[in-house]
């Protein structure tokens, strides 16, 4: 039986899976914390497991930098993330700041 992926901030994840959902694109500049950015923020956790569970899926950019990676969501992300955003908008205010707070 394998471990199962623990997402650490489940608010970041959120935010990771609305911005690719519009059509942002993910950059990778080196594996550190905070070494992804999308629609210009830091992504310090979500880019692992966004990565790890193939939600998306690396391009190249002809107009990019050659150490930069590039990423996108892929089918499989973009119906994951359909469904995770509507089960979001569902729950409770309360509920979403409590997850945003606790991470």
């Amino acid at each position: 039986m394998s471990t199962p992926t623990i997402i650490p901030n489940r608010g970041e994840f959120i935010d990771a899976l609305q911005a690719l959902r519009k059509g942002r694109v993910m950059v990778r500049v080196s594996d550190i914390s905070g070494g992804c950015t999308l629609d210009g923020a830091p992504v310090y956790s979500a880019h692992r497991t966004l990565i790890a569970y193939g939600l998306v899926r690396e391009f190249e950019n002809p107009h990019g930098f050659p150490s930069v990676r590039y990423y996108r969501l892929s089918e499989r992300g973009r119906d994951f993330a359909e469904r995770a955003c509507e089960n979001w908008r569902q729950r409770p205010l309360l509920q979403r700041l409590a997850v945003r707070l606790a991470g």
